[in-house]
């Protein structure tokens, strides 16, 4: 067998477990975490939530990620009504982090290295709009920070295609389903086989090269 034979038939499996971890209910939705004085939030849309918040846990200065739903304008939005399609909402994370440890820009520098931001229609092997990139600004100066980071990649040699992650006015954030939370702890077996079987890191190393994954720290 082939390594892309196996990584699709592990893609398979792994997506099957999915869709037996999000069958279940909710027992608790996880509120978003306050914000500590001083600190400051970051939301970033990069496919799947379960990767984006184990790999900015694991960015040095941020204090908490919480996954969930922003960008559409439904009220109260699921799993299941955003991942279906035509809610406007993606999956995100908001990242509380502490701007004396680490800085806004940084972490957007972070954030195009750890996902395809030369693709439109979603995230490796997740499709669809509710997986699709997106920087979404909580202030003005967020938004000039993400907007000047975009073009300076535009401008580099890295990603050789053009990046069509768009950078928009942060609205409400809906905190996802408890099951969701830290679903990378909760179930390492599942996670790292869907992540794997999705082919998500293989992906960012064959569009970053040695930028992939900068500023994560850890496996």
């Amino acid at each position: 067998m082939t390594i892309g034979a196996l990584r699709n038939a592990l893609a398979m499996v792994a997506l099957s477990l999915v869709v037996v971890a999000t069958a279940a209910p909710a027992a608790q939705e996880k509120a978003a975490p306050a914000v500590p004085k001083g600190a400051q939030i970051a939301t970033f849309a990069g496919g799947c939530f379960w990767c984006v918040e184990a790999d900015f846990d694991k960015v040095p200065g941020v204090l908490g990620t919480v996954s969930g739903y922003t960008g559409g304008a439904l009220k109260n939005p699921t799993y299941q009504t955003v991942t279906a399609g035509a809610s406007g909402h993606r999956e995100a994370v908001r990242i509380v982090f502490d701007p004396k440890l680490v800085s806004y820009a940084t972490l957007v520098e972070i954030f195009w290295r750890s996902v395809d931001p030369t693709d439109g229609g979603g995230q490796f092997c997740d499709r669809g709009e509710s997986y699709a990139t997106a920087i979404f600004a909580n202030s003005r100066e967020q938004k000039r920070i993400a907007e000047a980071s975009k073009e300076r990649l535009q401008k580099s040699a890295v990603p050789k295609r053009r990046v069509v992650t768009p950078i928009e006015t942060a609205g409400v954030f809906y905190p996802a389903e408890d099951y969701h939370q830290d679903y990378y702890q909760k179930n390492p077996i599942r996670y790292n086989l869907y992540r794997y079987g999705c082919g998500r890191d293989a992906r960012i190393k064959e569009v970053w090269g040695a930028q992939a994954m900068r500023g994560i720290k850890g496996p």
